[in-house]
């Protein structure tokens, strides 16, 4: 492999050098044919799955797993690491918490910045090209389709978001809705505690 990427790393350098009217001696072009390249090459990955887990890692996940934090006590917490300088033996790191959440708060991205960007046709200046493609493959009817909150709630965490906390029979029913910028008015929260009044009468008297 070695060999391989040496001609053809030269091959591509000695182009360049004639592309920009450059030369090298014979002497010199002879030492680099001489040496003895050493090429890194790491083994491939086993398959697609390997490939987006590895890519995971950097888009969809934080700076550190919590099953890696061993303690949190006396302003300090312990971690596990894994260090490469010593045949990748996993050891424990034990830091102040300052320092930790200074080092953590490193690997946010600052304001502007992205983790996954989408270029080509699935950025968003092409939605209405993706939009015609995919009605030309059929898929623009299953792409449309959106599940409310409530229901991937229930579907993927088996919880039913309207179900009443305490007795796990009756129905939550929402009052009212309003910006979180700001409290709701005085009238609403007078309005709020006469129907509250009004539902505890009907049950009582009823």
């Amino acid at each position: 492999m070695s060999t391989v990427f040496k001609n053809k790393y030269m091959q591509g350098f000695l182009q360049l050098l004639k592309k920009e009217n450059k030369n090298i001696g014979p002497s010199i072009r002879q030492t680099l044919y001489n040496k003895n390249w050493i090429v890194y090459a790491k083994p491939p990955f086993g398959g697609p799955a390997q490939v987006i887990e590895y890519l995971g890692r950097y888009t969809h996940k934080v700076a550190i797993s919590n099953h890696r934090i061993v303690s949190i006590q006396n302003d300090k917490v312990s971690f596990t690491y894994k260090d490469y300088a010593d045949g990748s033996k996993q050891k424990i790191m034990m830091l102040e918490a300052t320092e930790f959440l200074r080092r953590f708060c490193m690997h946010i991205l600052p304001p502007g910045f992205r983790k996954i960007r989408h270029y080509g046709f699935l950025a968003n200046t092409n939605r209405a090209m993706l939009q015609v493609q995919q009605k030309e493959m059929g898929v623009a009817a299953a792409a449309a389709i959106k599940k409310d909150w409530k229901t991937i709630a229930k579907e993927k965490m088996n919880y039913d978001v309207d179900q009443c906390p305490c007795c796990k029979k009756g129905r939550m029913m929402a009052i009212l809705h309003f910006d979180a910028n700001a409290p709701p008015p005085v009238w609403v929260i007078k309005r709020i505690a006469t129907q509250k009044s009004e539902i505890v009468q009907s049950i009582f008297f009823r």
